[in-house]
């Protein structure tokens, strides 16, 4: 006996097709926004501490433009996942091999001190997790970061690659020493203590350039300084607060 299939085809009105793809897109911004109510707010928190510290910046607020980033670089991207809820507190979190993501009202200071424009040539001396590095890539074209630590070198190589950040170069290398083949750098920052400023980085900062660095020792006081290289290579430097960085590891 020879079996007869019959298909039937049944349409999808064009209403409820519109409405699946709302409902897919709207679950697919969801998930990429979840966090977005709580990098609002840890603005707020961010500002707050600003006002606070208004004496020691010498300015009530920050730039709109660092603000901004801050609000849309996914920091939960650059933790470990165990610590994604914490992404969005206004502290620093550990990130392996001993290191930390530094705490955001920190990375937002730093990033407004150093005043760089969309021409701007950056280098980063400790690359850590990669997010001091996503937020400077979103306000100019060029930044150049190298770190130490090799694992963490290379995990967040691959993490900014992943996130797209196309304008970013990674080394790995001893940062003390700079990154001589693309200096001089119109911006330098610095994101572990020194004992001094490098004197490599001073050479490599270019005329009318800025570095912010934490100067200090591990276990005493540590200053967060903004030094500034003037017309005929004069130097200034200028306190901002007392800070608590990770010290600066090499063979210098």
């Amino acid at each position: 006996m020879q079996a007869i299939f019959t298909f039937r085809f049944v349409s999808i009105k064009p209403v409820w097709l519109i409405l699946v793809v709302f409902v897919a897109l709207h679950n697919a911004l969801f998930a990429a926004d979840e966090f977005v109510a709580e990098r609002q707010h840890l603005i707020k928190l961010i500002e707050k501490d600003v006002k606070a510290t208004s004496a020691y910046l010498k300015k009530a607020s920050l730039d709109p433009r660092v603000l901004d980033i801050m609000a849309s670089v996914p920091r939960h991207e650059f933790v470990p996942p165990e610590l994604k809820s914490y992404a969005y507190r206004n502290r620093p979190l550990p990130i392996g091999h001993g290191q930390t993501i530094s705490q955001p009202y920190i990375v937002a200071i730093m990033t407004d001190l150093l005043a760089v424009t969309p021409a701007s040539k950056v280098l980063e001396i400790g690359t850590g997790s990669g997010y001091q590095a996503a937020i400077m890539a979103e306000l100019t074209s060029q930044v150049f970061t190298i770190e130490i630590i090799e694992p963490l070198g290379e995990q967040a190589t691959e993490r900014l690659k992943r996130l797209g950040y196309t304008n970013i170069q990674t080394k790995i290398d001893d940062g003390y020493y700079g990154w001589e083949k693309h200096a001089p750098f119109d911006a330098i920052i610095v994101t572990a203590a020194a004992s001094h400023v490098p004197p490599p980085l001073i050479a490599q900062l270019k005329e009318g350039g800025r570095m912010i660095i934490p100067v200090g020792s591990q276990f005493l006081a540590q200053e967060l300084l903004l030094v500034e290289k003037e017309e005929g290579d004069k130097i200034t430097t200028r306190q901002i607060l007392p800070v608590r960085f990770v010290p600066l590891t090499g063979k210098h």
